[in-house]
């Protein structure tokens, strides 16, 4: 990670870490990388229109032309960079974050996450600032382009989904007047949940991160699945007919194994990470699917994917990607690719690989480098390894303040004591 870039592009509280100057730098970069044109939208964060005009700005003043595509999902914005021929495409968004932070994410023309190298050009160039001369200022504009990407989902899904009810929960977020319209398009009977726009709220009690108002609305409505997006809308987690939250882990296993039947799983391997479940990795194995893990974040999910030439990969936070459709994770999409086949099978049916038991802890922490690097935390890890029937997993957030602890245990109670004792371990460091 550099002085601006951390795992998932820039991050941080708006008007804090994260100014209209670091965007403006940002976009000035972009047009010295060589862009005459780029692709920029943004989540709904009452911030987002700052950080869009400030970087728009930055970009201009360098001599690249600006097309500002509105609100719209980050996948929605990878697909457009593609298809309307831009140099790169820039999210405005914190993804899953309270309302209070925000980012800038960047994709290339060819709709993938810049890798670190690339991050670490552009940060180069963020030192210092060039302007064009005046004849050669680039050009600001809205355009309309939230139809081209509707249209792109619709059309991934063969067949109309009427006959089926669906709860969706879009975190009031980017997937608020997008995903709707594209289920209700299709013919199914949609309960829209958490679709304000006012920006003040987005991934506030709902979405990805509480998905259980999702699965107690699908138990009071009789629907056949719900459906929760985060903030920006590249992450989904769903739940059952049952009421019973589905994680990316079991959302990976259900799509590697009706792709592998459609013969659209390359090379019969799925890409996961270092968190995903031991029971996935087993359930898939009898499927004749073997698993590879990358390190966590989608962007490396996505290299290594590229490395062996997988179709399908995903994180346990619902960060999936279906390469054959689109080069990045999309919710909404592969919201739509399980809801297809909900005419022939039951969501329960689907998803039901059977998952060892994990414990999650993430710690807030004043210095997460100072924690990470400790030695005490590494001794403690070390002796509760031992004999140990799992995974115990510590690392420092990329994105946030945080230390995340997890252990995978076929004993679950051990499990939980051991991720008790290191959280206790992080605090007192």
């Amino acid at each position: 990670m550099g002085l601006y870039f951390g795992t998932d592009g820039i991050r941080g509280v708006a008007n804090g870490e994260l100014t209209p100057d670091v965007a403006f730098k940002c976009g000035n970069a972009l047009a010295r990388a060589g862009a005459k044109k780029i692709i920029v939208g943004r989540d709904t964060r009452q911030s987002g229109d700052m950080l869009t005009l400030a970087l728009a700005a930055g970009a201009t003043s360098g001599g690249c032309d600006v097309d500002d595509v509105g609100v719209l999902p980050t996948p929605g914005i990878a697909f457009l960079t593609e298809a309307l021929d831009a140099r790169f495409g820039v999210v405005i968004s914190a993804s899953h974050n309270p309302p209070e932070f925000n980012g800038i994410k960047i994709f290339s023309d060819l709709g993938i996450k810049l890798s670190d190298t690339e991050e670490g050009v552009i940060e180069s160039y963020m030192s210092t600032s060039t302007l064009a001369e005046s004849g050669n200022i680039g050009r600001y504009c809205q355009r309309r382009a939230t139809e081209i990407y509707r249209a792109f989902l619709a059309d991934s899904v063969k067949g109309s989904l009427s006959g089926l009810k669906f709860v969706l929960d879009c975190s009031n977020g980017a997937t608020s007047k997008t995903a709707p319209k594209v289920f209700s398009a299709l013919g199914a009977e949609i309960i829209p949940l958490s679709c304000r726009t006012d920006g003040k709220s987005i991934n506030q009690n709902c979405g990805s991160l509480h998905p259980e108002n999702a699965a107690q609305k699908v138990l009071d409505c009789h629907a056949d699945a719900g459906f929760c997006f985060d903030g920006d809308g590249d992450r989904l987690i769903a739940v059952d007919e049952k009421g019973r939250i589905v994680d990316g882990d079991e959302i990976l296993y259900a799509l590697a194994v009706l792709f592998k039947g459609r013969k659209l799983l390359k090379n019969d391997v799925a890409v996961g990470t270092s968190h995903t479940n031991m029971g996935v990795e087993k359930a898939l194995e009898k499927e004749g699917i073997s698993l590879l893990r990358a390190d966590i974040g989608d962007k490396y999910v996505n290299a290594l994917m590229s490395q062996k030439g997988a179709s399908l990969g995903g994180e346990q936070s619902g960060h999936i990607i279906i390469r054959h459709l689109l080069s990045t994770g999309d919710g909404v999409l592969t919201a739509l690719q399980l809801a297809a086949e909900l005419k022939n099978k039951k969501m329960s049916e689907l998803c039901s690989a059977s998952l060892y038991p994990q414990t999650n802890i993430d710690i807030v922490v004043k210095d997460k480098l100072l924690v990470i690097n400790h030695t005490d935390l590494w001794n403690r890890v070390a002796k509760l390894s031992d004999g140990f029937d799992g995974r115990i997993l510590v690392r420092a957030s990329g994105t946030e303040p945080k230390i995340r602890i997890m252990t995978e245990c076929s004993d679950a109670e051990k499990g939980r004591k051991a991720a008790s004792e290191l959280a206790e371990l992080v605090k007192n460091i």
